[in-house]
């Protein structure tokens, strides 16, 4: 009997470590960026880059890293802002948003980095996704115009627009998880992504959730709907592993 708990309490130390979250440090030239990176011991494995939404880093984005690794990704949480930068409130997370989501090029640069330290962590740099909540929904179609060389994104519930930019060659799997009630994403801006993924010719699908307010998928916030959270996340790894193998 003590051999049999020794053997369930080492199982069960080995499960919490292989979700444990390691913090690591990163620059965009003099800024500090500080991410975090599920366990990555062992062979090399499809990686997933994990964008936040607009506070930074927060519960919603641990929470997915920590069940992509048990479903056998590598996950990285980016850190798009930087040491000094991070938003307090709704007022200066809406600043630091505006910000990356008019200097489109500074987005995708912070994005690459992020892509970078992923790799360096164990990731198969040919098996790489990015998933993004809400800002980091919009850096999700960021990274796949900016061309990054990963096999998909997911956009969920994030800002679809790009400004007055001419559309262009998209060549990664696209899946926008769209909240049906979402009062931030316009009839144009849905016409406008679904105009500019044809244009590309891009493999894409766009899902539409019913009656979801914009925050849906958040515990935490005031919109969740835990039912169709439960099936944007069935819906994700799906994704997930028609385009990572």
């Amino acid at each position: 009997m003590p051999r049999v708990l020794a053997s369930i309490l080492l199982l069960l130390a080995m499960n919490l470590t292989a979700q444990d979250l390691r913090p690591v440090a990163y620059a965009d030239g003099p800024q500090k960026l500080n991410g975090l990176v599920t366990d990555d011991r062992g062979t090399k494995r499809p990686g997933v880059l994990i964008l936040p939404a607009w506070m930074g880093i927060d519960d919603e984005a641990r929470t997915a890293a920590r069940e992509l690794a048990g479903e056998g990704y590598i996950a990285f949480i980016a850190d798009i802002y930087g040491e000094g930068h991070i938003p307090t409130d709704f007022t200066s997370a809406r600043q630091a948003a505006t910000h990356y989501k008019t200097d489109f090029a500074a987005y995708q640069r912070r994005i690459a980095l992020a892509l970078e330290e992923l790799k360096k962590t164990g990731a198969d740099p040919d098996r790489i996704a990015v998933i993004g909540y809400c800002f980091g929904g919009t850096g999700a179609l960021e990274a796949a115009r900016a061309l990054l060389p990963v096999k998909g994104v997911v956009s969920i519930h994030g800002g679809l627009g790009k400004g007055d930019r001419p559309n262009g060659p998209i060549n990664t799997s696209v899946l926008i998880q769209h909240p049906e009630a979402d009062p931030t994403v316009s009839a144009a801006d849905l016409a406008g992504i679904t105009a500019e993924l044809n244009a590309a010719k891009a493999d894409w699908q766009l899902i539409s959730y019913a009656h979801c307010g914009h925050t849906f998928t958040n515990p935490a916030g005031k919109e969740y709907n835990k039912r169709m959270a439960d099936r944007a996340w069935q819906h994700l790894l799906v994704f997930l592993r028609d385009v990572l193998g």
